[in-house]
């Protein structure tokens, strides 16, 4: 008869993104909050969180997978498309579910967490689906989320997490150099775009030689497409006058930085250059404000303050920041610590953020374009610093 699961462990294990001891760490946190809401086992769902605990980047596929946390053993469960990759690349061990029955995953999970009574999971990752084989599974357990309390654990980083975030913004800027020696007249967006990304594919491999390679990528917009923050490249060739929007955005070991810059190809018109430099005006208000003992909210009040004194605020595309760490487009936010009206955090020594205020000018509109600068700043005890060196503002990137 065929196995539901198996060990499998194929190979040596591999260098993971940071120590033994870091992982300890983690995982001492996490138990900290087992004990505090009288949890058993706790069972990681989300590509975030699991990587966050086990060193493991699960790609799902539309398979699920889990890391599984009790007060003696960090496992990983996966899927038997990966084979050994999963164990050689988590801290801990592994377990390998096969798909020849379709609950087999979740009798993985029942092999490793046996009988426990109360068990922790993500309510903001699992789907009512999941959820409900979940409750199905363990029938008799108490289910408690631990999402929320689990997030602000990884909002505070740890020494080696600021060491590879500060390699990544000095990456993005590898990436945004580039970019701008690549813009020329007629260059499509895709080919300035591909210039960026290979780069920092590039950096990356060589400051971390032992690392995965994925997900590394760039938005590159012009014209129209800079109104969004996130729109995808086009083919669309460049053009003199064009507003530009770089957007570098490397990814180490499932982190995530970045670099964002407002550039025109040729001189800006006198309405662009104008919004332009309010925008750069409101990021230089903003990284000023941004301090230990600050509050989220109060940073985007005074940031506000000043784009209403300018008529500008209606123009505002977005919050003006957000956390850094494991996070990506695919997965992962720490929305406790986004600078947003609705959100109080207080900035504490080990965070880290972006300010990155936008405008956005309507087509047909004088000024019309997506205005966009984006910094990293680690809170340290006496201030903060900005590890993104890349310049800003129309001094530096008017391309002529």
């Amino acid at each position: 008869m065929r196995p539901q699961h198996f060990i499998y462990h194929n190979g040596e294990k591999a260098p993971l993104p940071f120590s033994d001891a870091e992982y300890d760490a983690r995982l001492s946190g996490l138990r900290a909050i087992m004990a505090e809401k009288s949890l058993d086992a706790v069972l990681l769902t989300s590509m975030h969180n699991i990587a966050y605990y086990s060193g493991f980047l699960y790609c799902s596929f539309g398979r699920p997978y889990a890391c599984v946390v009790t007060a003696d053993n960090c496992t990983t469960i996966s899927a038997n498309i990966d084979a050994g990759q999963p164990w050689r690349r988590c801290y801990g061990e592994n377990l390998v579910f096969t798909d020849w029955q379709r609950d087999n995953y979740w009798q993985a999970a029942a092999h490793i967490i046996g009988d426990k009574a109360n068990i922790g999971f993500e309510a903001d990752h699992l789907t009512i689906t999941r959820y409900k084989e979940l409750s199905a599974t363990f029938p008799a357990a108490k289910l408690t989320d631990i999402a929320p309390a689990v997030m602000a654990k990884r909002m505070v980083k740890s020494p080696a997490e600021i060491e590879l975030i500060t390699h990544g913004a000095r990456i993005a800027d590898i990436g945004g150099a580039a970019i701008r020696d690549a813009i020329k007249q007629d260059t499509r967006e895709i080919d300035v775009a591909i210039a960026g990304r290979d780069a920092m594919e590039l950096a990356i491999a060589e400051t971390f030689p032992d690392a995965e390679y994925r997900d590394t990528w760039v938005w590159f917009q012009s014209g129209l497409n800079t109104d969004g923050a996130h729109n995808p490249v086009t083919a669309r060739k460049l053009q003199i006058g064009d507003i530009l929007s770089l957007n570098t955005f490397p990814m180490i070991n499932g982190y995530y930085t970045a670099l964002e810059r407002t550039l025109f190809l040729g001189e800006p018109d006198a309405a662009s250059l104008k919004t332009w430099q309010a925008n750069v005006d409101a990021h230089e208000i903003g990284l000023n404000a941004i301090k230990p003992g600050a509050t989220c909210s109060g940073i985007c009040a005074e940031v506000n303050a000043f784009f209403e004194e300018k008529d500008l605020l209606q123009y505002r595309s977005f919050g003006y920041g957000h956390s850094f760490g494991i996070l990506s487009h695919y997965y992962g936010r720490e929305a406790g610590l986004e600078l947003r009206e609705d959100i109080d955090t207080v900035l504490e020594p080990g965070m880290v953020v972006s300010m990155e205020p936008m405008l956005t000018i309507p087509n047909g509109q004088p000024g019309a374009g997506g205005y966009r600068e984006h910094d990293i700043l680690i809170i340290e005890e006496n201030g903060a610093r900005n590890i993104t060196k890349f310049p800003y503002g129309p001094d530096h990137n008017i391309i002529v």
